[in-house]
This record gives C-alpha cells, structure tokens and sequence, in this order.
C-alpha cells in the first residue's frame, strides 16, 4: 500500500481528483495519509476533513524566518512516513534537504506542456496568460518528479490539450484541469503505487510502455 501525503495552497480541485480516483477504483493499491496546507483557509483542507484524512495547516507566516519553517515543514512531512509526496497546487519551495530525502518520491502537476510556460513565475492563470500571449494552439499539463530546480525534474506523465478561438485565461484553465491535469494526476499516482515507474538517468521510464 502506497502511503500519500498531499500538500495543497488553495480550493484542492486536483486532490478532489484523487479523493476520486480512489473513491472508484482508478488509483489502487494507495491511501492518502493526511492533507498539508500552507494556508488555513484553504478549501483543500475541508476536502480532506469530508473524507476523514488528517489536515495540517504549517505556513512560513508562523516563523521566524524561513530554516525555522523549512525544519518544521520537514518535521511533519517525516511524521507521517510517506512513501510518496504529491504537490498539487502547492505554492511553497520545497526545502532542499527534503527534496535530497525524498528524491524521486515527490511528484508535482504543472499546468502546461513542460518545457513551455514553467519555471520561476508560471504559476496559476499565469501560465495559461503566457500561452494565449504566445498564441500557441495546443497546451496542456504535465506530472513530473521534483528535483532543485523550477519544473525541471523527470517528466512523468504529459496531456495536451486545445486551444480554442477566443479563449480566456480562465477558460483555458478549467479545460486544462478536467481535459489534463485531474486526468493525469491520478493515473501518475496509481503507476507508481503499482511499481509501474522508474527513474533511469534523469528520465521516467512507465514499465510496459
């Protein structure tokens, strides 16, 4: 059984995908053992209270500076022994020592086709204002490991997705989520918790494929 936390800043849209996904079947074989959140007002929290999962609110507001957060934070990701980490919407940096103890075990969902409109400021709407800026005609999401870098780590898992004519940031973003991101995000989750991934020289290999 694939032990999960998920950490979440906001509303939880993509954790409402993987609350289903195991609800139904799609992802097995793995359990969400609590719910983490930088903010306490964040939705993500209550989805997680509905569904009787632990929820924990550490924000760097709460400390003195950030090493202070960073060790608190890695306190109480340690606490639950995961086996896997999910960032979905977590708009917090990773310590560095947890990145190093959990490598190849944290996994995150980037709303566009990496290596297009990621990095350091494409979070949110502005990823989907940058590539209706560019005016590209297929976007998308990707699943991929987390290393140092912004986005950088192995590519997972990617789905595109349309553009359509007279597209808002807003639009293109809610069919990014149900097209990609609540798609792929489980289907990541369940390949690895059936051993179906593995990382050889700085690439995700899907067995089978």
């Amino acid at each position: 059984m694939l032990n999960m936390i998920v950490c979440v800043s906001g509303g939880g849209t993509n954790l409402q995908a993987i609350l289903d996904a195991l609800d139904n079947g799609t992802i097995t074989n793995a359990r969400i053992q609590a719910v983490i959140s930088n903010n306490a007002g964040a939705y993500a929290l209550k989805r997680a209270e509905e569904h009787g999962i632990p929820g924990v609110c550490i924000s760097p507001k709460q400390f003195k500076d950030r090493d202070s957060f960073n060790q608190a934070f890695l306190d109480q990701v340690n606490s639950f022994h995961p086996d896997l980490i999910v960032l979905a919407g977590f708009l917090v940096v990773l310590p560095k020592q947890m990145i190093e103890e959990y490598r190849n075990r944290i996994i995150n969902v980037h709303p566009s086709l990496i290596p297009s409109f990621c990095g350091t400021g494409f979070y949110g709407l502005k990823v989907h204002e940058g590539a209706l800026e560019r005016g590209v005609k297929v976007t998308g999401a990707t699943v991929h490991f987390v290393d140092e870098g912004t986005d950088t780590g192995p590519i997972l898992l990617q789905q595109p997705v349309m553009v359509e004519t007279g597209d808002t940031p807003k639009e293109l973003q809610q069919r990014v989520m149900e097209q990609a991101e609540w798609k792929i995000l489980p289907q990541a989750i369940d390949l690895i918790a059936n051993d179906k991934v593995k990382v050889v020289d700085g690439k995700a290999i899907v067995m089978g494929e």
